[in-house]
């Protein structure tokens, strides 16, 4: 007979109410009835603390509203079951005791404990993913981070050369790339671009070594129709502001690159490795970023739907008597959504039968995000059948795909 299913097999269950400072935990018994509470400090001495209150009380399952960090992994160590509560449902769970449903720590410590007791059945327990893919996703987040940072700096500094080198806009594709950040290292001011002629333009992209110096002609054309910008000793002041922001780019290029490394061998060492490397498009830091975020522990995922959902692939149904709304799911997983949208907006130019999902969506007058759903959520059912046999992906096994070649031959 299951735990759930036998009272006497029952222990007390605890919530967690986890903070960057502070733990709130409260321990309720089978009645119900709060028996323990406390605040914990962030430390070492604060969670062998909690765990030895857990111990003590013989608590064996908790509840907590994260599935990761120093607490979680400390639970788990300890062998105690983690079920993962997310806020929202936490949210509206708390006026199941009152109608005000107020945000209050030790209070959400006592709804994660009694929700753990009244919804065990309901549950799945967290089960973790392995050490390589934690540290994979980790490394994958801080990229995709470091790139935000930078698309900041580089909208900083376009507006920063609006006023000051408008000419520099548009001179090479992007505002940040390296050529960009060459030229204003060398050229910072709107005197010094005066300087240039097509002849010195183009010996300079030469010891830049640019692809194709014998475009100096059209690039010094482009710096001279362009409304000029500061000149004089304003322009020597300003300079500073466009070395800071030039420096700064450099680093977080340099970074990224450094992460991009890192995430090429943390990915080829991982055992799963060829499951999503053997997707179209996938190159390695879209296969990786995929990995990190679906992680190895199949057990999380039993059915391809439960993964659908969670990536936000599947649309959010809602019924009422006679009316029915479809509607876009918001309570999802939104970094596992932001890869599998990534990859399936790029599959369609690489694969017949994505591209044939993805126009026939178009057809139905879908608009481009509606349609990258639809074929997202394709897309996860076979992801999910090669991740949970462990097997790359193989177009020709793919009687989908091979469907549509047929029909195209």
């Amino acid at each position: 007979m299951s735990v759930e299913h036998d009272p006497s097999m029952r222990r007390p269950t605890a919530g967690i109410d986890w903070a960057s400072t502070e733990h709130a935990l409260a321990i309720v018994g089978l009645d119900g009835v709060e028996v323990q509470r406390m605040i914990v400090e962030h430390t070492a001495t604060g969670l062998r603390k909690l765990l030895r209150c857990l111990q003590q009380t013989g608590v064996l399952e908790v509840g907590i509203e994260r599935p990761d960090g120093p607490v979680v992994e400390a639970l788990l160590e300890a062998g105690l079951t983690v079920f993962v509560i997310a806020p929202n449902q936490i949210k509206h769970l708390r006026r199941r005791y009152g109608a005000a449903g107020n945000k209050d720590d030790r209070f959400d410590a006592y709804v994660l404990a009694d929700t753990v007791r009244t919804d065990h059945h309901r549950l799945r327990p967290l089960t973790p993913d392995s050490p390589a893919t934690l540290t994979l996703r980790m490394t994958v987040r801080a990229r995709k981070d470091l790139i935000a940072a930078r698309v900041a700096m580089a909208n900083q500094l376009r507006a920063h050369l609006e006023h000051v080198l408008p000419g520099v806009i548009g001179l090479f594709r992007d505002i940040d790339s390296a050529i960009t950040l060459s030229f204003l290292t060398r050229f910072p001011t709107q005197d010094k671009v005066d300087w240039l002629s097509p002849r010195r333009l183009q010996n300079w992209l030469h010891a830049v070594s640019y692809p194709n110096p014998a475009r100096a002609g059209l690039l010094h054309a482009h710096l001279l129709a362009a409304t000029r910008g500061t000149t004089g000793p304003e322009a020597t002041a300003r300079a500073h502001v466009t070395a800071a922001l030039v420096a700064g780019l450099t680093t977080l290029r340099e970074q990224i690159n450094a992460l991009e490394e890192q995430i090429e061998v943390q990915l080829l060492q991982h055992p799963d490795a060829e499951v999503f490397t053997s997707l179209p498009r996938a190159g390695i830091v879209r296969a990786a970023r995929l990995l990190a975020e679906i992680g190895d522990a199949r057990g999380r995922f039993p059915t391809p739907e439960a993964l659908t959902c969670l990536a936000g692939a599947a649309p959010s149904t809602r019924q009422s008597g006679k009316v029915k709304v479809v509607g876009f799911r918001w309570a999802v997983d939104k970094q596992l959504r932001a890869a599998v949208i990534d990859f399936a907006g790029d599959s369609h130019h690489a694969n017949p039968w994505a591209a044939d999902l993805y126009q026939r969506a178009r057809a139905r007058g879908h608009d481009h995000p509606h349609a990258t759903r639809i074929l997202a959520r394709a897309w996860l059912h076979v992801i999910w059948r090669c991740w949970q046999d462990c097997v790359p992906y193989d177009p020709i096994r793919h009687r989908a795909l091979q469907a549509v070649l047929a029909t195209t031959a």
